[in-house]
């Protein structure tokens, strides 16, 4: 990771852990409401790169029922970039994780995270103040965790994407 300092200021808007972690946690939270059950880890790095991506983000479907194979074979130009963004979003991925867990926001358990409810309140009263944008990334972040919680693994999520696991 680059230093903190040394980082351009889009990079420090868009890319910060803060950022980041309120995602995480919305996606965590989103997994739990659907499944009763934590957000895979590996799971956790495909949130950001369908949520900074405008474009990811506003061709999201409206219900989690809608098939994750059928949007990515309607969205094929998206489908085509994520495995990049995957692979270029892991290491703010894994600051967000060390970041939010460090602070209890999210809990690690065994191959999942959790979202602490005990920080509704907080989450609510900073997104309270911050922009259309970005109350419109959290609530896509929430959606993400309940929709890729019905998708399949983990393992079959990054094989369709065309990642590795």
């Amino acid at each position: 990771m680059i230093q903190w300092s040394s980082r351009s200021a889009e990079e420090r808007a868009l890319l910060n852990p803060s950022f980041s972690s309120i995602l995480l946690w919305q996606a965590a939270v989103g997994c739990v409401a659907e499944t009763g059950q934590g957000l895979a880890l590996s799971t956790a790095f495909l949130v950001l790169p369908f949520i900074l991506h405008r474009k990811t983000r506003e061709s999201l479907p409206k219900s989690v029922a809608t098939s994750l194979p059928v949007w990515l074979e309607d969205n094929k130009v998206i489908r085509a970039r994520l495995p990049e963004r995957i692979s270029l979003l892991v290491p703010y991925t894994k600051e967000a994780l060390l970041f939010s867990g460090m602070r209890g926001a999210i809990t690690f358990n065994q191959d999942s995270i959790l979202g602490e409810l005990g920080w509704k309140a907080k989450m609510n009263t900073i997104l309270a103040g911050t922009s259309d944008e970005v109350q419109s990334c959290s609530k896509k972040a929430y959606f993400i965790g309940r929709w890729l919680s019905r998708a399949g693994s983990p393992t079959t999520l990054l094989m369709l994407m065309g990642v590795r696991p």
